[in-house]
């Protein structure tokens, strides 16, 4: 199911909204707020005003983290869907930031997807947002992000994210969360995933030093776990030469998920510049049939 520029397109109920926009540099410095007790202050990104900083205590992760807000220009952040972005190894919520306020603004202004957010929350440098000692950024996500964004007037009922999305380690936890949540009977209506850090041995897991045992890591890895998240909609992208190719390949084969693309591209800012204003419209189109349901 190719075409001859090598896309790969994987369907059940929907399509990608056309006309994706081009990409915007990467690499946003941020700078941060700080919060204390009940009261909270974002702070504005010098020159993007549709990206907010600010510092939250998670009990969670027994630290404070950062949340990063972005929202389309021209569009009030109060009572917007949230999409969860989480970052790659080694990254943090900063980082995730990217190029998304821009892609997100000119989707939104062109009109191909409905207003929404994204929220990106640090979750550890090497943790796959699982549980460890005195340290659960997927507890974070399930039980303190929504009440964060409740107090900000923001995602569905009770704070709720509508979808997740991830690069590399984050897209192994994007995909984890999509099962935690269908789990807890809230599924999403969408995940996405950018060169998802699916790995198909052991061996190999094993050299990142971020799972005690075999077992902890099979008990939570997507690719053994497909059935577990249900019939959410799917957006999966990877590069043909990311190290991460075999393990995304024989995910898109058994999930079977709604767009499917694997171009070349290696496992680097590059290929995430083309594939991410692809999964903001992916996103927005899941957004726009939920509301239509």
């Amino acid at each position: 199911m190719g075409d001859a520029s090598g896309r790969r397109l994987l369907r059940r109920r929907s399509v990608l909204a056309a006309g994706i926009t081009g990409a915007a540099s990467l690499g946003v410095a941020l700078a941060s707020g700080l919060s204390t007790g009940g009261v909270h202050h974002a702070v504005p990104l010098a020159n993007q005003q549709n990206v907010f900083v600010e510092q939250v205590y998670s009990h969670a992760r027994n630290r404070h983290v950062n949340l990063v807000t972005m929202f389309p220009k021209g569009v009030a952040r109060e009572g917007l869907p949230v999409c969860l972005m989480l970052h790659g190894r080694f990254g943090d919520a900063r980082r995730s930031a990217s190029g998304l306020p821009t892609w997100l603004s000119r989707s939104v202004a062109a009109g191909r997807v409905p207003p929404y957010a994204f929220l990106a929350v640090d979750g550890g440098g090497n943790s796959y947002w699982h549980r460890r000692p005195g340290d659960d950024p997927m507890w974070m996500l399930l039980d303190e992000v929504p009440r964060w964004l409740a107090a900000r007037d923001l995602g569905g009922e009770g704070g709720l994210p509508f979808a997740a999305a991830g690069i590399s380690m984050g897209g192994f936890g994007a995909l984890l969360y999509a099962r935690r949540r269908r789990e807890q009977g809230d599924p999403l209506s969408a995940a996405a995933v950018v060169a998802p850090a699916l790995i198909t041995s052991w061996r190999e897991m094993s050299k990142r030093r971020a799972f005690a045992n075999e077992a902890e890591w099979a008990a939570i890895d997507p690719l053994r776990h497909i059935d577990a998240l249900g019939d959410v909609p799917l957006g999966v992208w990877c590069g043909t030469e990311d190290r991460f190719i075999e393990g995304t390949r024989r995910f898109i084969r058994q999930a079977k998920p709604e767009y499917a693309s694997t171009t070349p591209g290696g496992h680097n800012s590059r290929y995430y510049r083309k594939a991410l204003p692809e999964l903001v419209d992916f996103v927005g189109a899941q957004l726009a049939l939920s509301d239509e349901g």
